[in-house]
């Protein structure tokens, strides 16, 4: 196999892992006190699916430990065992979980999975043994995947004179837009080498990429012998990951118990479609019970959601395919160069007096259709927040289980959408808030009974649009945060500036942002260290978001994060000083206005204050902040922004407004991320580049 095949099964390999964990956390957290034959079918199915995409990839670490959890999945589909200890159930698979996360991490930045699982799947074993109770004897699950090449005899394997020996021939097709049909073929002639020998396919040679339109159109054709029933090889084929329809055939029987004659019986099981028990298991009513659920739950992958909606009355579908993150990346640079191309185009300077009626027209034409590429293309990076907010529910019932603590998470609003790229600063600030919450902020349940409040927590994770900004709120009703003990700390890491009596609340509140502040006296396993909500801060302001916070003492906390929903094109503002242009984010912008002299002062420590509308506001001139000569000095002559973020405002004194723009952002060399107060630059119509301005580089000081 070549390297480029090797890296394109790689890819599709920790792609489809990851959904599989995820799915496989979000069927475990949310049904953890009792599982139903269909979640047991679910788990199963996805342990299965993992052992052999291990193997087959030769990760025999993680193959080893999800043998063993599909054995114990097995063993509680087959004999459904009563009284069960499902928390213990729960942990033992979470740990499985935990440990493939850490391999596919690994593979991830490029080393080797080396991960040692022996211990964990020791230990399911013994749950597994202590379960079975009597020791009596029992099925016992698919063997694990033999490691051999993918060619026509798979294995060396004899039959005693009694085995009955079933030849088969199956055709598959996968789901529309799964890409990548030869490599997934690749898997499932790897993973069948488990039950059976004598293999042969077409397309003989499945890696050839060749190949792929041929198996979309004809699918995928295999024939093997082996001595399982009809029942049993048809529950192992419908484990194939994106498949849309099944069609399998017995063909004959040879040994023992065999028909003397020679069997047909095709079945085209439509996988993805169907919505309630396939019309092809009808056929057989001899069909395992699973194997009916298996085939008739709903597949939740996101390849297959279009083909959910195919039912009866259902909308026309929606037809998806895979695209690769870097060609999304490259579309929207070339967005950005087109960008800014009309801009030198309808700015050129030659054009200045000219009366040019029809270009005018014809410049708003083309204006309006970039726009509108513009926004298909950011809506094609758009990703929803349900898979970083239900990675939370695993937070809150790891903390639950270390704290003896009862928290119920509501989720709200998961279907908002952000860029990918901010999607991926978000998921630790939320994160470490919903830590934060749960052990700060809510009491254990006899605390809560005590005072009158219902003994389960709830926290409440939600996500709405506001504008040009997406929303996302943390609210529990926990104990609050106590201001005085906040101030307390404060004033001993010597973080105040000016007496305890002129704090408000939410300024007191705010200082549990800073680097290294941590009320806990103890260090436990989620607090005490100073680490944790700084990084909230610090990951936010990567992306241009603010975080604020409310608590009202014995009712709860809220928490506010406002970020952008993209960072790659925005709206700004351009200003002058001292004839160079900058570009300021309008999110950040409250108004512009002209100084009084009458409103002018200067405090006790020399900083220029004004008073605008009732309220003080600190001045920061640009060209001091940036060293930069020729520039307007005179506050009176020159303009103010009155800039936001979160709750701090201040007033910026630059020589003019320019006008609003949008402005493509491009990244900085590395020496210049070290200046505080910038954040990227931008390309101006004539061809200048105007430096963006990071407004929560004022606020530092």
């Amino acid at each position: 196999m070549s390297d480029f095949d090797r890296e394109s099964m790689l890819e599709m390999f920790i792609f489809e892992m990851s959904h599989l964990i995820d799915q496989l956390e979000a069927t475990i957290v949310q049904s953890e006190s009792e599982y139903n034959i269909d979640q047991i079918n679910e788990i199963f199915r996805i342990m299965h699916t993992i052992k052999g995409s291990s193997a087959m990839m030769m990760f025999d670490n993680i193959a080893g430990v999800a043998h063993s959890i599909e054995d114990l999945f097995y063993y509680l589909r087959e004999e459904n065992p009563q009284d069960l200890d499902y928390k213990r159930l729960s942990d033992h698979v979470l740990g499985g979980a935990d440990f493939v996360k850490e391999e596919l991490a690994k593979i991830q930045d490029g080393q080797k999975p080396d991960g040692d699982g022996t211990d964990l799947a020791k230990a399911i074993d013994k749950f597994l043994q202590s379960i079975k109770g009597t020791g009596a004897e029992i099925p016992e699950a698919l063997p694990p995947a033999a490691d051999v090449p993918v060619q026509s005899v798979a294995k060396k394997q004899s039959y005693t004179a009694g085995d009955t020996v079933y030849k088969y021939r199956a055709r598959i097709y996968f789901q529309d837009g799964c890409e990548m049909e030869n490599i997934r073929a690749y898997t499932l002639v790897h993973n069948l080498q488990e039950l059976a020998t004598e293999i042969s396919h077409e397309p003989q040679d499945v890696i050839d990429e060749e190949t792929i339109p041929v198996i979309r159109k004809n699918g995928f054709m295999v024939e093997f012998a082996s001595s399982q029933d009809y029942n049993y090889v048809y529950s192992h084929l419908l484990a194939t990951v994106y498949l849309r329809e099944l069609n399998l055939e017995e063909l004959s029987a040879v040994g023992a118990g065999a028909s003397p004659v020679p069997v047909a019986i095709p079945v085209a099981t439509p996988v993805a479609v169907a919505e309630n028990v396939p019309e092809a298991l009808v056929l057989h009513e001899d069909l395992p019970a699973a194997a009916i659920a298996a085939a008739s739950q709903p597949d939740t992958s996101a390849a297959s959601q279009d083909a959910s909606q195919r039912k009866a009355g259902a909308a026309a579908p929606t037809h998806m395919i895979s695209v690769n993150v870097n060609k999304l990346d490259a579309l929207l640079n070339l967005m950005g160069e087109l960008v800014i191309s009309e801009a030198m185009v309808t700015q050129n300077s030659e054009l200045e007096g000219l009366q040019l009626e029809s270009f005018n027209k014809e410049t708003r034409h083309l204006r309006k259709i970039i726009s509108n590429l513009q926004q298909t293309v950011m809506s094609m990076r758009m990703v929803p927040l349900s898979a970083t907010f239900f990675r939370m529910h695993r937070i809150v019932r790891d903390m639950c289980r270390q704290l003896d603590k009862d928290v119920q998470l509501d989720i709200v609003g998961e279907e908002t959408e952000v860029d990918k790229n901010i999607i991926e600063h978000i998921a630790d600030p939320i994160m470490h808030i919903i830590r934060n919450s749960i052990d700060h902020g809510v009491e254990l349940p006899a605390e809560r009974s005590s005072r009158g409040k219902p003994a389960k927590a709830r926290v409440l994770l939600e996500a709405k649009n506001a504008g040009g900004d997406v929303l996302i709120i943390i609210k529990d009703d926990g104990r609050g945060i106590n201001t005085e003990k906040v101030l307390k700390k404060a004033k001993t890491n010597g973080l105040t500036t000016k007496p305890d009596a002129e704090y408000t609340d939410r300024e007191i509140q705010q200082f549990i942002f800073l680097p290294g502040f941590s009320t806990n006296d103890q260090v436990t396993a989620y607090s005490g260290r100073g680490v944790g909500m700084d990084v909230v801060t610090s990951n936010l302001e990567i992306v241009g978001g603010t975080a604020l916070v409310d608590s009202t003492p014995g009712e709860g906390t809220t928490f506010t994060l406002k970020i952008p929903l993209t960072l790659a094109i925005i709206e700004g503002m351009s200003v002058l000083v001292a004839g160079a242009q900058y570009t300021i984010p309008i999110v950040h912008i409250i108004k512009s206005f002209k100084a009084q002299p009458e409103n002018l002062f200067t405090d006790p420590s020399g900083n220029e204050m004004i008073t605008e509308r009732g309220e003080i506001f600190n001045i920061v001139r640009l060209h001091e902040f940036f060293n930069i000569e020729g520039a307007v000095t005179d506050v009176c002559e020159g303009t103010l922004i009155m800039l936001e973020n979160g709750e701090h405002v201040v007033c910026l004194l630059v020589d003019d407004l320019i006008g609003q723009q949008q402005a493509v952002v491009k990244s900085m060399p590395k020496y210049f991320k070290k200046v505080r107060g910038l954040s990227g630059c931008t390309l101006l119509g004539n061809g200048d580049i105007s430096l963006i301005i990071d407004v929560a580089g004022f606020f530092d000081k």
